[in-house]
């Protein structure tokens, strides 16, 4: 079975990340597994940089942590079975970095159902099965 398991999660809509983790909850659980959450904040464009405040990348990245750390407690998962990070980047770049770190036999990640828009420019999803070193397990919506 699978004993690291890593969900990227957008913490802007956790109600399609939830298919993902009840789905790695349930393949962690018989296994003792391990479940990481991973969440990846935009870069704020140089453009923009001279009308946020100073330290908005730091409360975002504090306000994304809170929220995970309310995600992981809900997951049910004795604390050291169950983690978060917040990463700061290019999505699939992000997810595939840090599933490399955190030693990950398995991503669970949920997507929306293809778009004619995805069909020609990707998906985070799609760059994460194509590029990923372990199995990667779609969650549709």
């Amino acid at each position: 079975m699978y004993r690291r398991i890593l969900v990227p999660i957008d913490l802007a809509d956790t109600e399609l990340a939830k298919p993902a983790i009840d789905t790695a909850l349930n393949l962690a659980n018989p296994s003792g597994g391990s479940v990481r959450l991973v969440n990846v904040l935009p870069l704020t464009p140089v453009m923009l940089a001279e009308y946020v405040p100073p330290d908005f990348d730091a409360q975002q990245r504090k306000a994304a942590e809170d929220a995970m750390r309310i995600i992981i407690a809900e997951c049910g998962l004795p604390p050291e079975r169950v983690s978060g990070k917040v990463r700061q980047g290019g999505i699939y770049h992000e997810v595939l970095e840090e599933a490399k770190a955190f030693g990950a036999d398995l991503i669970v990640m949920s997507s929306h159902r293809p778009a004619m828009r995805t069909y020609f420019l990707g998906s985070n999803a799609g760059h994460v099965v194509r590029y990923a070193k372990c199995s990667v397990l779609v969650v549709r919506n």
